[in-house]
């Protein structure tokens, strides 16, 4: 029986992407290159969206900083220290558009998925530190990957 209306998809090549993150290198992050990596899965242009896996070892800090856009966070590892709460294993922590908040810390060696719309930006009490958007995720993965 044949649909009503036509559903086949308009860019059938951008629909699916699979990722291996076993077979990608960790990459350090600027703000704590000795002890935060990621693997960047996923970046959406369109939506402003990306897909990280994060590995923190323990003491890793990441600077205080504000979402510009929701925040989800799934602890596969680890613990983190986050507002003063802790997450561990098996955690899900939801972070609104506007959210700010002052440093995150590995309490031990972590490791969490992290999926995010829009940018973060990072300060401390004297100044603006920088930020992370969809841009720069996708640089840094274009970078790895030429590397690989």
């Amino acid at each position: 029986m044949a649909l009503p209306q036509d559903i086949s998809p308009v860019n059938s090549e951008a629909m699916e992407s699979l990722v291996r993150s076993n077979q990608m290198e960790w990459v350090a992050q600027s703000f704590d290159p000795q002890r935060s990596f990621m693997k960047v899965l996923w970046t959406g242009p369109e939506s402003g969206r990306v897909a990280l896996l994060f590995r923190c070892l323990k003491g890793a800090v990441v600077p205080a900083h504000k979402h510009i856009g929701d925040a989800h966070t799934f602890v596969l590892k680890g613990q983190l220290e986050v507002r003063g709460t802790t997450i561990g294993p098996g955690d899900y922590l939801y972070e609104a558009n506007g959210m700010v908040h002052h440093a995150t810390k590995a309490l031990e060696d972590t490791e969490y998925l992290f999926i995010m719309q829009g940018a973060v930006l990072f300060f401390d009490d004297n100044q603006f530190l920088g930020y992370q958007g969809w841009e720069e995720f996708h640089r840094a993965k274009a970078q790895s990957e030429a590397k690989g």
